[in-house]
């Protein structure tokens, strides 16, 4: 095994060009974060990582059953549009938003060596998916903030090789971190602002 970061996709290394964001690709960084929060080991996270998941079959199932018309996201949503129901596209924006949530949550606490998840992750969720929560939804987000693991557990887990190989050096794990976050960064911002553009929904970020 290898250190977490090299075991999934970044998305520093999802093809984007002028056609689009290639599906498959972003699809397996997607995955990534849902092994970035199965790592967190916080069942409160559970609601979460789900729906993170049930968003991701319906890209993929509409991938592999339109996979010339879905080669990138925006084909994909450019396609579906006839449809009557639009269940990719629905599940692409509910994939976004979570991924929104996860940027801005990782990216406060790159920005800040101090601070603690629990008040990044917290930062991420007030400025990203809180808005399409109800008062339940709400109050399980509230619970899973504040059950988040102490900031230097996390990145321990991040540094080190489950099957015992060397831990990667902190200045190393910094500069794959904002690989991949800046890699998504760019993803978000450019899917944003497609979602505006097709009247497809709404993708706070």
């Amino acid at each position: 095994m290898a250190p977490f970061l090299e075991t999934v996709k970044s998305f520093a290394d999802v093809d984007v060009t002028e056609d689009g964001v290639n599906t498959l690709a972003f699809l397996e960084a997607a995955e990534g974060v849902v092994k970035l929060f199965k790592l967190l080991e916080n069942p409160a996270f559970a609601p979460v990582v789900s729906d993170l998941e049930g968003n991701i079959t319906k890209v993929r199932t509409r991938y592999n059953t339109h996979s010339t018309q879905s080669a990138t996201l925006e084909l994909l949503l450019f396609n579906e549009r006839s449809e009557k129901k639009q269940t990719a596209t629905e599940g692409l924006m509910w994939l976004l938003r979570g991924l929104a949530f996860t940027y801005k949550a990782l990216h406060a606490a790159q920005a800040d060596a101090k601070v603690e998840l629990s008040k990044a992750f917290t930062s991420g969720y007030e400025a990203t998916l809180k808005h399409y929560h109800n008062f339940v939804v709400k109050g399980v987000f509230a619970l899973a903030m504040k059950a988040c693991p102490y900031r230097k557990n996390f990145y321990d887990k991040l540094a080190s090789d489950p099957a015992g190989g060397p831990e990667v050096p902190r200045e190393k794990l910094d500069v794959e971190l904002n690989k991949w976050l800046a890699g998504l960064e760019k993803i978000l911002q450019r899917m944003k602002k497609v979602y505006e553009e097709k009247k497809c929904g709404e993708v706070r970020f």
